[in-house]
């Protein structure tokens, strides 16, 4: 069975592709795989601030092109990568198992960073809710790939980073401190791996079988979230679920003031848990 799989240009996004074409020939041994790579928007403009370019979608939107204009068969994509809803023509076939959704401190533990100190992120939730924890912090754009930002660590005291990018590539600075989800909370789907292909194409049933319920009811909650908010990977907001008994949600929000509210709920509808949750944090925001 040939299948092209698109994906993003990169060290992470081609590990991913591979991760899924070897749960694919587990399933199906007569895979026979071909990756298409795509640069996106957001790697053509690696210089240019995210929110300059377009939010949500810059690092998604060329790779579900290739899908949708038969280029290629199937998409791959880091989940917190995603549009919140589900793009036209387009299923979301699968999410992968996750991997560790924390955050972490590359450089330098939170705990030691001095007075003032320079932390380089471009994503306005972790520089909102670092800014909560350590107000006076100084925050510094940074973008590019894994290693591209390893490489200009000695420029900061300290980066952020998604700990799922280093495990997987196999990278080990001298000094991670994670960021417990509890107390830091993630992007949307940070830390899995999603899958798409063609809402009519017989491969959905193929691709439904790598996939791990638990990680794709609590990605489901989170994608509600943002959704609920109307919002992208530039609002200053996350949310992270996970599966025990029942479904639980945490989701934070940063006010217009430069605070940081959060809250958490449990439910069993992944939809109305993800809206739920919002809702309740737009009414404190908006009061």
């Amino acid at each position: 069975m040939k299948i092209r799989v698109a994906t993003r240009r990169g060290p992470l996004a081609i590990w991913q592709t591979n991760y899924v074409i070897e749960l694919l020939r587990e399933r199906q041994p007569d895979v026979d795989a071909e990756i298409v790579e795509v640069t996106t928007a957001g790697d053509r403009q690696a210089d240019v601030p995210i929110q300059e370019i377009g939010g949500k979608g810059v690092f998604v939107s060329d790779v579900q092109a290739a899908v949708l204009d038969s280029r290629a068969d199937v998409a791959v994509h880091s989940a917190k990568d995603l549009q919140s809803t589900t793009v036209s023509g387009l299923a979301l076939a699968a999410v992968l198992e996750r991997g560790d959704p924390q955050d972490c401190l590359v450089g330098c533990r939170l705990a030691d960073l001095p007075e003032g100190a320079t932390v380089a992120t471009g994503a306005p939730r972790r520089r909102a809710q670092l800014a909560h924890m350590r107000p006076d912090l100084r925050f510094v754009e940074l973008r590019g790939n894994i290693d591209t930002r390893l490489e200009r660590l000695g420029s900061f005291d300290a980066i952020v980073m998604a700990k799922a990018a280093l495990d997987r590539l196999g990278r080990e600075p001298e000094v991670v401190d994670p960021l417990p989800v509890e107390e830091f909370v993630p992007q949307v789907g940070q830390g899995a791996i999603a899958v798409e292909c063609r809402a009519d194409d017989e491969l959905k049933e193929l691709l439904v079988g790598i996939e791990d319920q638990a990680t794709r009811r609590a990605v489901d909650a989170e994608r509600a979230f943002l959704a609920e908010l109307g919002g992208d990977c530039q609002t200053p907001a996350g949310a992270y679920a996970f599966l025990s008994d029942t479904l639980e949600l945490t989701g934070v929000l940063a006010t217009a003031a430069g605070g940081v509210e959060r809250h958490t709920e449990q439910g069993e509808d992944p939809h109305e848990l993800g809206s739920s949750v919002a809702r309740h944090l737009l009414r404190i925001v908006n009061e």
